[in-house]
């Protein structure tokens, strides 16, 4: 084995008020990479608290996202990140050349009960164990 450090990717999710979408997904991703990956969320202009509907909805997929608290958006965090997934968020995000952006288009669940907020659970853990397969090598 060898003894090197190799750097852990990291990754940025950001949406309006990192109240859902982003919690969910850095729930998502910090609980099925393992440590792998280093995870981040913050928001353009954040709520005072994450979306009830979504902790409901990821208390039932075996996440506790009931201590996350909205961040803002910082030009450090995106700095720091290699891969910045963006959720709706729109140019109010800033943009460094040499990272990979993507844009996940994702209803939004701020104000609807946790029926219509488990799809869109569902669509993000998706996306998220393809994200983890781009940003590992394959476990063997």
């Amino acid at each position: 084995m060898s003894t090197e450090t190799v750097k852990k990717p990291s990754v940025l999710f950001v949406c309006v008020h990192n109240a859902g979408r982003s919690q969910m997904a850095a729930a998502f991703l910090t609980t099925l990479a393992e440590g792998r990956i280093e995870v981040r969320s913050a928001g353009s202009q954040p709520a005072d608290k994450v979306n009830p509907a979504a902790v409901e909805a990821m208390a039932e997929a075996g996440i506790d996202m009931s201590a996350e608290i909205p961040k803002i958006l910082t030009t450090e965090a995106v700095k720091e990140s290699d891969v910045v997934i963006t959720m709706g968020c729109g140019d109010e995000c800033p943009y460094f050349p040499g990272k990979r952006y993507e844009d996940w288009v994702l209803e939004d669940p701020a104000g609807q009960g946790v029926e219509a907020v488990r799809p869109i659970r569902d669509e993000i853990k998706s996306r998220i164990e393809g994200l983890i397969a781009s940003l590992t090598p394959a476990a063997r």
